[in-house]
């Protein structure tokens, strides 16, 4: 990423350059393509909205693994593939594009395999990295805490050190644990050293807890139509070896702040709501101007944010952290997803039900049901424009 600053307002403009997709990876699009088409016509694959939360097939996940889509841009030592992200990004978008079951190996794919090859030892990565480009092992992320929002700095979660034990005790709340009932592995944050005058993000630290181990209890936060997914984990003196700290004791927050261009910047951040889109233009009158201005809205918007993620993807390749345009794709892409909630809701007479006869009506139901999350995982939209405020030098 390039920051030009204006003389006469200090402030920055961020310039990502334009990105064009190799003819390889669109070689790729056409094998991803013809796999989803079979295991559509299989019946595994159902049109639904946030199908990286709720689509959830572990079978699924290990065909993946075996075709070689997850762990995409890792070492072949590893069991990855060493290939660019811009690969990566072709099999994520048509995946989501189809409302495939990508929700068990998400996380792990995204962004802990990533954490893991940047700040874990030769251990960890050859115990846990061919597990996860497998789509056998799966990891999910402790980062949030209860009425701390997206404050990552102000996490209360404390790792105390046992000698006599040869680890860390970690006592604290995780909240919004994403599949954590379902994954092998957690990554947590934790507080290993008291808050510092000026120094909040000084003394935290990461973990991976190994899921179960004593002392440690998953309670399930159901969505509005009853769904887990989303969990509250709680750490009742759980040891943690070394051999399972992940990174530099005291460096989590740099740790943590680097896998979130990962996390915030990919197609999954305004392709929740896509199925939704596509059962609008399927039914929409062509006659009828207010909903065909209406649709090209949401579609250019959508195209608009696809070409800014995909530069990001470049990014990435480029050993870059974009970190800013990440959050300016995670904000405009979330409030995408809901606006197209609201103008399907108001340019088509029908009302969501999640029993309805109607694929629309189905479909906006659930996408109303999953709405509330979608400004909460991965920063709240206020914690995000603060960063991008701070990042255009504006505060």
């Amino acid at each position: 990423m390039s920051a030009a600053t204006t003389a006469a307002t200090g402030t920055a403009t961020l310039r990502l350059p334009d990105v064009t997709l190799p003819p390889e990876a669109e070689k790729l699009r056409t094998e991803v393509r013809e796999f989803i088409a079979e295991e559509r016509a299989k019946g595994v694959i159902q049109p639904q909205s946030d199908p990286w939360l709720a689509g959830l097939d572990p079978d699924f996940s290990a065909r993946l693994g075996q075709r070689g889509w997850l762990g995409m841009t890792w070492p072949r030592r590893y069991g990855g593939h060493e290939l660019p992200s811009l690969h990566r990004f072709v099999v994520i978008e048509e995946l989501l594009a189809a409302a495939a079951p990508v929700g068990l190996h998400w996380v792990t794919d995204r962004q802990s395999g990533p954490a893991l090859l940047r700040y874990g030892t030769e251990e960890q990565r050859q115990r846990m990295l061919p597990g996860m480009a497998a789509g056998t092992t799966f990891f999910c992320i402790g980062m949030s805490e209860p009425d701390s929002g997206s404050d990552l700095a102000s996490v209360r979660t404390t790792g105390t050190r046992d000698e006599a034990a040869g680890g860390w005790r970690l006592n604290g709340t995780k909240v919004w644990t994403s599949q954590a009932h379902r994954s092998h592995y957690m990554i947590v944050l934790c507080r290993t050293a008291p808050l510092a005058d000026g120094g909040r993000h000084d003394g935290l630290s990461q973990f991976i807890v190994e899921i179960p181990s004593p002392g440690l209890t998953i309670s399930p936060i159901r969505l509005l139509d009853g769904e887990h997914h989303f969990n509250q984990v709680v750490f009742d003196d759980v040891l943690v070896p070394d051999s399972m700290v992940i990174g530099q004791i005291g460096q989590g927050w740099a740790q943590v702040t680097s896998e979130l261009a990962y996390e915030r910047s990919g197609p999954e951040r305004f392709l929740s709501t896509l199925p939704l889109l596509l059962e609008l233009i399927r039914v929409a009158d062509p006659t009828d101007r207010r909903q065909a201005c209406a649709i090209g809205q949401l579609v250019a918007q959508l195209w608009t944010l696809r070409r800014l993620s995909l530069r990001i993807a470049g990014a990435l390749d480029r050993g870059e952290a974009p970190d800013v345009p990440a959050a300016v794709v995670k904000d405009l892409g979330t409030t995408l997803e809901n606006e197209i909630i609201d103008v399907t809701r108001s340019v088509a007479p029908v009302e969501p039900s999640l029993n309805s006869d109607d694929p629309l009506a189905r479909e906006l139901g659930r996408a109303v049901l999953h709405s509330p999350g979608f400004t909460l995982r991965g920063g709240t939209n206020e914690i995000l424009r603060g960063i991008i405020a701070r990042g255009l030098g504006m505060r």
